[in-house]
């Protein structure tokens, strides 16, 4: 059980790296530096914890739920 999850981890981090690379490569031909950045700093964050050189969380498994941030899934966009 635990290797399933960890392999599916493992899917879910290797899709986020790429769905990043191309967000970047996105930003950098509309000129968007500091998005381009931002998006790079996430990439390398990303290898980082596939390659097991950053935890999964900061400061362990507990978390202040009064400093979180809620999340709201992107909804459509419409283009005038």
């Amino acid at each position: 059980m635990q290797q399933q999850l960890n392999r599916r981890r493992t899917d879910t981090l290797d899709y986020m790296q790429s769905m990043l690379g191309q967000m970047r490569t996105m930003a950098q031909a509309e000129r968007c530096d500091m998005l381009a950045y931002l998006i790079e700093m996430a990439y390398v964050e990303v290898s980082d914890i596939i390659r097991g050189d950053r935890p999964l969380r900061v400061g362990g498994e507990q978390r202040n739920p009064a400093t979180a941030v809620p999340f709201d899934p992107a909804r459509k966009v419409k283009f005038q």
